[in-house]
């Protein structure tokens, strides 16, 4: 099972390819890989047959207890033969449906294979979560199907209508999904199935939860208005989605946890009645289309209904009918689909009231499709009417079920003949449409599946045993599927049921009023772009009220929300209630009073650097705390960052008013200061709550022991940084280089990529010259702007911070330091170059471009990755390698230093970028303004300034 999902991916990946090398005729290739997914389950039936399964597991996310648990039973194996065989045979009929040259031609086929493969991944999944992840990706690929056509806004809006309402209830049933799993201890289905189920709400809640998902994905009452919306894609893609694949889903879902759930209190009224519903409303509305295609989208509708009928049922009679008529409606119904492609592609129309005369133009489509109609209707000797008399037989016992049932039967009948007749009759006054005789390649698939319901009516008895494992979960199987049962009460039902088709046809005409004025006040379309509308109008409201523009607003929101609701329940369980030691050093306590004292001030200031100043201060203060706590590495890395963040700050500031406001602000200040003391109050108390609820050892105690043994290093902090928790730190990286980018995209008008500044020639200076200067760059700024002892000073520790850079990377695996603290270092001398010497100094110290340094160092982090990959197995597991060299000796290298230098590069590249956006380039900004006295200012050539 996995080598077909591996099969999909592949073939997928190079469906594009392959269009653009073979056109539309590259769809007959890629139709081997449902067509092997039909092989392989036709190969796998006499391990089915008896009830047995096929079972496959293999490792996945550990962590999690998630494994690719893939189980084969009765009911997926037919959804397997339906998906493989139905997608191969509408592949096929794709390669000449589509044109060459057709417009999104290679994404379609890509997409319509990766739906193929989701769709074998969804069937065969054991583990619910697993199942939903398939579950989902079926719901994004078929939005892509049916959006084929972009240009068009029904496309569009079609697709979307899709997505929103799949998408809803697929994430209700992934809560329905980890509440039964949570209660069984464990997701896999075939143990949650054998798990007692939990009782009262807990357990109604699962069930509606999961109904939900189902009946949303299965066009189900209310959910049932997005699929005749979904008409708009192509007619291949309603062919296998709405026929065969996509709509199954939920139907499917149904039949997989029924034997388990169909105890459950509201299963089987839900169904039911939701079902019954469907089956009238949309076998109703398919009698009002004049479009064929909508005529069996809305047809679907009701079927999919009659399906949610049987499988929610939970009896044995209906599960083995609901069986039979899941198979007998993948086939009719997929035929059907593609006939009306053929006539819209021949005939230019599907439209049944410019049709005419097309079954003499095309005897042997109009065969086909007869043959299919006559499935549909419930006709002898076809797959239709075993499946249709099972089900008018399961339910003899039930007198109102079994009315709603024979009513909404007779509406398929009517529709069959209506769609026969439409299609293919010949009207008076209609001249006889132009219709080209269909190529073989776009008739031989409708044809194989019309031939195939023919040919599984006489062969129920065979499928019937095939079948019967599926139904016996429910219980013993009294009656078996046969194309013959003698003279029944579901027989003379079904010839009831033939008549009142037949009847509802022939008086179509007095009865078009009737279905005119017989239509619910409110259409799904109508109630889906209500609520819509509705949404998108409180959206507005809710942006307008809140966003405001004020980040203090939007801070103060947030922190009161924080106070109120944590707050509220951190003051009912008094975490404080411990023993707790004030201090461990007095220092500490001067410590913390320093970082209050300036929390408040900074509260008050009005001016933007003494804020800006007061802040630092509380965060050295914080430095200074992990000191005293004996944390030497966080305690640098806090001193570093606060210094850069000042640089920053500074760097901002420039182009900031002096002052924050010129109203009066003492009434807010205090407020803030309340606010801020609340906030701190609750978080010291979570903090407190949560050191104190530990029930589990921390797995931080392990940390030391496996910096030595696997990390091969002393430094706790940064083995843990670039080994034992080494996806967190790649993750972080990403984030700096996403920082990286939108900063810079902010501010520069043209690309950051490209020549660096030319640095201006200083007044005075004739080309030949040579005079020793402190700094190149520092000539550019204005006299007032210079600083003489700066720029001696910065020339002569900038080479020494840059080796204590690299002194930090490489020792930081024993010691403190690390590529982060060394990165910010270097970048903190970057920084001292240019708030010396200005922004053409930056280019003499930094001649290289920052994405360059930010992607080599993101390249040298995941190389390092792959190299314990390719060495251990694992990524990201630290390799040792030992060495020897002459007047050194021995010594050993740490794969996971390359990980670190990484990390530095990383750091240097974003501080570079920053120092360049809101740096060097907030200057050019300033000079081309010509705004003297502020930003750096260069003399022009010639010495004037």
């Amino acid at each position: 099972m996995l080598v077909l999902l591996i099969l999909h991916l592949v073939a997928a990946l190079l469906a594009p390819l392959l269009v653009r090398t073979w056109g539309p005729r590259a769809c007959l290739l890629l139709a081997l890989a449902p067509a092997a997914t039909a092989g392989w389950a036709v190969a796998h039936t006499g391990a089915v047959r008896d009830g047995g399964a096929v079972v496959e597991t293999y490792p996945w996310i550990a962590q999690l207890d998630l494994d690719l648990a893939l189980r084969v039973t009765t009911l997926s194996w037919l959804m397997l033969l339906l998906v493989g065989g139905v997608g191969a045979l509408v592949l096929v009929y794709s390669a000449r449906y589509f044109e060459a040259g057709s417009v999104g031609l290679a994404r379609f086929a890509a997409v319509m294979v990766a739906f193929a493969g989701a769709m074998v991944g969804l069937v065969v999944s054991d583990d619910l979560l697993l199942l939903y992840v398939f579950w989902e990706l079926t719901t994004v690929f078929s939005y892509l199907l049916i959006g084929h056509s972009t240009e068009r806004r029904s496309s569009r809006w079609a697709a979307a209508q899709a997505l929103t309402v799949t998408t809803l209830g697929g994430l209700a049933m992934l809560v329905g999904f980890l509440l039964l799993g949570h209660h069984a201890g464990g997701y896999r289905w075939s143990v949650v199935a054998a798990a007692p189920l939990p009782d009262g709400g807990y357990l109604v809640t699962a069930v509606l939860l999961v109904l939900a998902g189902a009946l949303a994905k299965s066009a189900i009452f209310p959910f049932n208005a997005w699929l005749p919306v979904a008409m708009a894609a192509p007619t291949p893609v309603s062919a296998y989605l709405h026929a065969a694949a996509m709509v199954k889903a939920g139907v499917f879902l149904l039949g997989l946890l029924g034997p388990a759930l169909a105890p459950a209190g509201p299963w089987r009224p839900v169904t039911v009645v939701a079902g019954l519903v469907t089956l009238v409303i949309g076998g109703w509305a398919a009698l009002r289309q004049t479009d064929l295609k909508l005529l069996l989208a809305y047809g679907t509708v009701s079927q999919l209904g009659l399906l949610a009928v049987m499988f929610g049922a939970g009896t044995p009679k209906a599960a083995l009918a609901g069986v039979a008529m899941l198979a007998a409606h993948a086939l009719f119904k997929a035929a059907l689909f593609l006939v009306v492609g053929i006539l819209d592609h021949e005939a230019g129309t599907r439209d049944l009231r410019d049709l005419s005369g097309v079954g003499r133009a095309a005897p042997v489509l109009a065969a086909v499709a007869g043959l299919a109609a006559a499935s549909m209707a419930g006709l002898p000797p076809l797959l239709g009417f075993v499946g249709k008399e099972a089900v008018l037989a399961a339910f003899t016992g039930d007198p109102l079920v079994l009315a709603v049932l024979v009513a909404g039967s007779a509406l398929t009948v009517a529709y069959s003949i209506r769609f026969l007749w439409g299609a293919f009759g010949t009207r008076p006054g209609v001249p006889d449409t132009a219709m080209a005789r269909p190529p073989a390649a776009m008739l031989v698939p409708p044809a194989v599946l019309a031939v195939a319901g023919l040919v599984a009516g006489p062969a129920a008895g065979w499928l019937s045993g095939l079948f019967e494992p599926y139904a016996e979960l429910f219980g013993p199987v009294e009656e078996h599927l046969a194309l013959w049962h003698g003279p029944t009460v579901a027989l003379g039902l079904s010839a009831l049921v033939l008549a009142g088709g037949v009847v509802l046809h022939l008086v179509r005409g007095p009865l078009a009023p009737v279905l005119a004025r017989l239509r619910s006040p409110v259409g799904g379309n109508q109630g889906y772009e209500w609520v819509t509308h509705r949404f998108d109008l409180l959206a507005i409201e809710v942006t307008g009220a809140t966003q405001r523009g004020s980040l203090p607003q939007y801070l103060g929101t947030v922190l009161v929300a924080l106070v109120l609701v944590p707050g509220t329940a951190m003051l009912a369980t008094a975490p404080w209630r411990v023993d707790l030691a004030p201090w461990d050093n007095p220092v500490q306590l001067v410590v913390c009073v320093v970082i209050a004292v300036a929390a408040v001030l900074a509260v008050g200031a009005r001016r933007r650097l003494t804020a800006m100043l007061l802040v630092g201060v509380t965060g050295y203060g914080t430095a200074m705390m992990f000191v005293l706590y004996g944390a030497p590495d966080l305690a640098l890395t806090q001193f570093l960052v606060e210094t850069a963040t000042i640089a920053v700050f500074v760097l901002v500031l420039r182009r900031l008013p002096e002052r924050f406001s010129a109203r009066p602000l003492r009434r807010s200040r205090w407020v803030r200061r309340c606010v801020g003391l609340a906030a701190g109050l609750v978080m010291a108390g979570l903090a407190l709550a949560a050191s104190g609820a530990r029930r589990a050892p921390s797995i931080s105690a392990a940390f030391p022991d496996l910096s030595v043994a696997e990390g091969y290093g002393r430094n706790v902090v940064n083995v843990t940084l670039v080994d034992i928790r080494a996806w967190d730190t790649m993750g972080e990286l990403a984030v700096l280089v996403v920082t990286a980018t939108g900063v810079a995209s902010l501010i520069f008008e043209r690309s950051r990529t490209g020549p660096r500044p030319r640095r201006p020639q200083p007044a005075g200076l004739r080309p030949g010259d040579r005079r020793t200067v402190w700094l190149r760059g520092g000539q550019t700024l204005r006299e007032r702007r210079r600083s003489i002892v700066f720029e001696v000073v910065t020339r002569l520790i900038f080479h020494t911070m840059l080796l204590f850079s690299l002194f930090l990377l490489f020792s930081g695996h024993n010691a403190p330091g690390g590529g982060f603290s060394g990165g910010l270092v270097a970048g903190l001398a970057l920084a001292l170059r240019y708030l010396a010497g200005g922004r053409y100094e930056l280019a003499e110290a930094a001649p290289v471009g920052a994405g360059m340094v930010l992607g080599t160092g993101l390249a040298v982090s995941v190389g390092s990755g792959v190299v314990g990959l390719a060495l251990t197995g694992d990524v990201l597991q630290s390799v040792k390698v030992d060495l020897w060299l002459p007047l050194v000796g021995h010594f050993y290298l740490v794969t996971s230093l390359f990980f670190d230098i990484g990390v530095y590069l990383v750091v240097v590249g974003l501080v570079l970028d920053i120092l360049r956006s809101l740096g060097a380039e907030v200057d050019r900004h300033v000079e081309a303004a010509g705004e003297p006295g502020r930003g750096l200012t260069v003399q022009r050539e010639g010495g004037t300034p």
